[in-house]
């Protein structure tokens, strides 16, 4: 029977996706461990991986080191990076993880620059076509701009220090509030996000739209899917745009004149709960397409109208589970089981 293992990064609160992947791994009829880092002990995924381990931010420069040390302790193949910050880091470091043998599910680093970048993602659209929300920054703004407005940081993620803005006075005071701020048209309507699967060709396999009914802090917490041919086709034309690998979420909205993007994150959603249960099973597919099997494509492929609704769940973990977070330069140092 063949084995991967597979490193889930930043693993943070995603308990959906571990558990996601260790069904990849059984349905997929493969062996292997769910192994996962992160800075903080108590976050509550790696009380679910297999191992995990404590590893500085993507930002510091022992990160892919460490990062390393933990594949080659165990025995990684597929690597699954969660975090719009170290995206770049693992695009440009990804040939030579795949020198060593090990894939990492990320899109090139061209393409994950310029998401990373709310003002170039829409301004790169919409040189290519794509319906996308006109952005600006602050200095570029018109001098009559049409309200409503919407100004939020221009590489932030989680809705964190996103606000409307109705009129010039509120402008100003957020422009100068917001850190290096991207101010966007507003778009009026209901709001989706577009789950969409590329093979690591390139080619779209799947897209599945979501409608974001209830958001809380950023994260769908009520939605329901909806198999719309127009949200299906943005979701393709953003992958002809910017060549992606892997998962990534468009986020968009239904407005008067049609769904209109206005930010894409190259890798898995919160909200990949809901895709996965609806039959369009992104982990499985990555396991899949990492064995070098062939994954066909299943656009338009899924439950229609699957409604999820969320709720916290917790673990309550005796002091001593802190050390469940093993050291990865430690570890390192320790002979490969």
């Amino acid at each position: 029977m063949p084995r991967l293992n597979v490193l889930v990064t930043a693993a943070s609160r995603r308990v959906p996706l571990v558990r996601s992947f260790r069904a990849a791994l059984a349905s997929a009829g493969v062996t292997g461990r769910i192994v996962a880092t992160d800075v903080n002990p108590w976050s509550p995924a790696v009380h679910v991986a297999d191992a995990a381990y404590r590893v500085p931010l993507s930002t510091s420069p022992a990160y892919l080191d460490e990062i390393r040390q933990v594949c080659q302790r165990e025995r990684i193949g597929l690597v699954v990076p969660t975090i719009d910050d170290e995206l770049p880091v693992f695009a440009a470091a990804a040939a030579s993880f795949a020198r060593d043998g090990i894939r990492v599910a990320v899109s090139p680093y061209e393409t994950t620059i310029v998401c990373n970048d709310k003002a170039e993602t829409c301004r790169h659209l919409r040189w290519h076509g794509v319906a996308a929300a006109e952005s600006f920054l602050p200095g570029e703004l018109p001098a009559a701009p049409r309200f409503p407005l919407f100004i939020k940081p221009r590489t932030g993620r989680g809705s964190v220090g996103a606000f409307p803005v109705r009129n010039r006075r509120e402008l100003d005071f957020f422009a100068a509030y917001v850190p290096d701020p991207v101010v966007q048209e507003y778009l009026e309507g209901p709001e989706f996000t577009l789950d969409v699967f590329c093979a690591f060709s390139g080619e779209v396999l799947a897209v599945v739209p979501r409608e974001r009914v209830v958001i809380r802090a950023g994260v769908i917490d009520r939605g329901r899917t909806v198999r719309d041919p127009a949200l299906i086709e943005l979701g393709i034309a953003c992958a002809r745009a910017l060549r992606f690998a892997g998962p990534i979420n468009v986020q968009c909205r239904l407005t008067r004149h049609g769904p209109t993007v206005f930010e894409i994150n190259p890798r898995f959603s919160g909200g990949i709960p809901l895709t996965i249960a609806a039959g369009a099973d992104f982990p499985r597919w990555l396991v899949e397409l990492t064995l070098g099997r062939p994954v066909a494509p299943a656009i338009g492929a899924f439950t229609d109208g699957l409604w999820m609704t969320s709720f916290e769940e917790a673990f309550f973990l005796p002091e001593a589970a802190s050390a469940v977070l093993q050291d990865a330069r430690a570890a390192a140092a320790l002979p490969v089981p």
